[in-house]
């Protein structure tokens, strides 16, 4: 039996993205094969393409982190999901608990290992968790990658606490995350844009505090003119060097910064505002993603709760480049979809 998948190709821009055919495998021992149902784009997925995100890749690469589906075959000794099981998994799947480690990169779906842009792949049973009936598709889908990023981010690294202040910049997947994870526990959110029609989204979804950073450019001291000069006691920080700077000068003392991307670009020659950092006690930790027992605690708390993942746009299998251009496009707020029938 043939199956439709894309690889990343030549990996010289969005073009070098390829629908293929391809033999559907037999699942090997411990392997779990899933007919999938619906993925999330994530930037790393536009990095890939343009082989800006490590190593360039082999051209036969599945990619895609985030994604759900249905497990159709198991491989011997396979254990603790079931055929007919909806499931989702981290993307490193080679991490069940306990501290990161560096070799993790090499067991990263999408990166390292052929991801979810497939209508079937192969996946290590014992990464998978399974999805709750309270759960749609679309709420399970975005939770692998971006959602655990923001929980990780939150209710590990940071040990959220209600009342807390926390600092989402902009508003893309991990961003919208933290602003719906933060109101789960209790917090309040500051949320950065420069599109007033976005923020006015995140105030609908509970944002307390929004900055438009193109009127206001130092939105630090916006944020603590807002906050009663207090500032933000966990501040998601997605833009990288280019704004840690602005990131440091807003957080409270005793605060935590969660450094999760490099979304703003641009270069620093030395770590900014390092007396501050001393001076108001700052706490900083590099977050990349997490294990399969953060997204099992996520997935529980997503469904106990309701919390529904905000989808700006689907698009059909078929469709995946123009997923792409529009998630490059940079107009979207929350997660790009691709639907497989």
């Amino acid at each position: 039996m043939m199956f439709k998948a894309y690889e990343i190709g030549a990996q010289t821009g969005l073009s070098s993205l390829r629908q293929v055919q391809r033999e559907l495998p037999e699942p090997g021992a411990g392997q779990a094969l899933v007919r999938v149902r619906s993925v999330c784009l994530n930037h790393r997925d536009l990095r890939v393409l343009g082989a800006t995100y490590g190593p360039r890749r082999p051209e036969n690469r599945v990619p895609v982190s985030d994604g759900v589906g249905e497990v159709v075959a198991l491989g011997a000794g396979a254990q603790g999901v079931s055929i007919g099981e909806r499931v989702i998994c981290p993307h490193f799947v080679a991490w069940p608990d306990g501290d990161f480690n560096p070799a993790l990169f090499q067991h990263d779906l999408g990166i390292s290992m052929d991801g979810w842009l497939a209508q079937y792949m192969l996946v290590p049973a014992a990464a998978l968790v399974s999805v709750p009936a309270a759960l749609s598709d679309e709420q399970a889908a975005p939770l692998c990658a971006a959602g655990l990023t923001a929980w990780n981010a939150l209710a590990c690294f940071a040990r959220i606490r209600a009342g807390d202040l926390v600092l989402a910049l902009g508003t893309g997947g991990v961003s919208i995350f933290a602003l719906q994870i933060a109101r789960m526990h209790g917090a309040r959110v500051a949320i950065t844009s420069s599109s007033d029609e976005k923020l006015e989204v995140a105030r609908a979804l509970g944002a307390d505090i929004t900055i438009n950073y193109r009127r206001h450019p130092d939105w630090a001291a916006e944020l603590l003119r807002a906050s009663g000069g207090r500032g933000a006691d966990v501040v998601v920080e997605t833009g990288g060097l280019a704004t840690l700077g602005a990131s440091i000068a807003a957080a409270a003392p005793n605060g935590r910064i969660a450094l999760i991307g490099a979304l703003a670009g641009g270069e620093a020659v030395a770590l900014p505002n390092f007396s501050t950092i001393i001076g108001k006690n700052l706490r900083l930790g590099g977050i990349t993603s997490g294990s399969r027992r953060m997204l099992a605690d996520l997935v529980q708390a997503a469904a106990t709760n309701g919390l529904r993942p905000v989808i700006n746009r689907s698009f059909d299998f078929d469709e995946a480049a123009a997923a792409y251009a529009y998630l490059d496009a940079a107009e979207h707020l929350g997660k790009v979809a691709i639907r497989l029938s």
